[in-house]
């Protein structure tokens, strides 16, 4: 008899239920969300286990990687698909949860989650602290700009550095004023330099990986983007077609389709919403700032004399992803071509 098991983990508990392949009810309990004793307790209950499956969350990763370390057959379900199945159920509790997750894995109807490896998320995991970094240092900047704004002090363009010494020559005459903004420059100041070593870190990453110096190839792809990339797609094989990379990261439109209605809309912003902006910022450099011309600026440009840059940013963006994909897998860099003509 073939054993199929549901798991349905919080921080503190996990419950689990265990199915046959008729569908059946065998066990169902619960015990404390620890890979090692669910493992205990599933090769003790489904000793015939085929597949075991849980939603994706916060600890799937922590349970998928030692699950798959302790040579058990582990599945991480799309939550969406998940979600959709489970609000069938009349009374939603945990119990019932790991019960449905158990039927969901035993019937197949589910989209498998591709978990990524400890080194991607380790990356991840920086690029999403230098993310917070970057906005509280926006925030604590415009506090600055508008503390002396209301004193008819005016910063004016300033960035970097510049900003410190920038707001001191303003307050140098008011020591009110001055301790006012003392403690918020202390706070900038830190997080400026915390911002300077994350970069560095990253920098040293995108260099000495050859992926990420092959990506580096691309105008307006930088240090940041490359590994941003590469982190979020992780695997490249697990990508049929290159043209997919680009609705991965939710840059093509949606489109609704039943009966005689037949639209597309604006673009899913699906997927990794940091390396989305990434390819947007990268996109707009290549159109605004990179001076050397290539058939895709040149193609770029000319979308946007049609529809505008904000929306040839997207499209030149969606591009970006997959030239970036094949770079990757065909092992080559970026290829400018011939000066086109516009």
């Amino acid at each position: 008899m073939k054993h199929y098991a549901g798991l349905d983990v919080s921080l503190e508990e996990t419950f689990i239920c265990v199915v046959d392949e008729s569908g059946k009810r065998v066990w169902r309990g619960a015990t404390k969300s620890d890979p090692q004793t669910i493992s205990r307790v599933i090769r003790k209950r489904a000793p015939k286990l085929v597949e075991l499956g849980f939603e994706a969350g916060p600890l799937c990763t922590w349970f998928w990687h030692e699950f798959k370390e302790m040579g058990l057959p582990v599945v991480c379900l799309d939550a969406r698909h998940a979600k959709a199945a489970l609000s069938m159920q009349v009374n939603k509790t945990d119990a019932n949860d790991a019960y449905g997750l158990a039927r969901i894995v035993r019937t197949g109807w589910y989209r498998a989650v591709e978990v990524k490896s400890i080194e991607s998320h380790v990356v991840r995991s920086l690029l999403a602290v230098r993310s917070q970094l970057v906005g509280i240092r926006t925030r604590l900047s415009n506090q600055l700009r508008g503390i002396l704004k209301t004193f008819g002090l005016v910063v004016g363009k300033v960035s970097g550095r510049s900003l410190e010494s920038r707001v001191r020559e303003l307050t140098a005459g008011n020591l009110m004023l001055k301790d006012v903004v003392e403690s918020i420059l202390n706070v900038w100041r830190t997080i400026y330099d915390q911002l300077a070593v994350i970069d560095k870190k990253l920098r040293q990453f995108s260099h000495s990986n050859e992926v990420c110096r092959r990506l580096m190839s691309v105008p307006g792809a930088g240090p940041v983007t490359a590994a941003a990339f590469m982190a979020a797609i992780d695997d490249p094989d697990r990508f049929k077609r290159s043209s997919s990379v680009g609705a991965y990261f939710g840059l093509t439109p949606k489109r609704y389709q039943s009966g005689e209605v037949d639209r597309s809309g604006k673009i899913s912003k699906c997927g990794d919403s940091r390396v989305r902006s990434y390819l947007y910022e990268a996109a707009g450099v290549l159109l605004t700032r990179v001076k050397k011309w290539s058939k895709l600026k040149a193609w770029g440009v000319r979308l946007a004399t049609r529809v505008g840059l904000r929306k040839a940013k997207v499209a030149v963006a969606r591009k970006l992803a997959v030239i970036l994909y094949r770079i990757w897998v065909d092992n080559s860099k970026f290829q400018w071509g011939d000066a086109p003509s516009l």
